[in-house]
């Protein structure tokens, strides 16, 4: 991100199923969030970022089991945008 500034990233929080829906939102757009400010203290510039949270409506493992949760919980980085 440093060394292409023209670069936009959607930042996609998201969460395991357990929970409420409101709840699960707030939590992916804090991890979202997170890592914005990560990559922002490495230089990068926060005009490159867009975050957004879908909590638990795009899970990646539908299986009930603490492993499948695990992967549920993440932030994807989706490049969106390089100049």
């Amino acid at each position: 991100m440093v060394d292409n500034p023209g670069a936009r990233v959607t930042l996609q929080g998201n969460t395991d199923p357990r929970g409420s829906r409101e709840y699960n939102l707030g939590l992916g757009e804090r991890r979202a969030n997170s890592v914005e400010q990560a990559m922002e203290a490495l230089g990068a510039n926060a005009d490159q970022f867009t975050v957004v949270s879908y909590g638990k409506e795009r899970p990646v493992c539908n299986e009930m089991t603490e492993a499948c949760w695990a992967k549920d919980r993440r932030v994807d980085i989706v490049y969106t945008k390089t100049e």
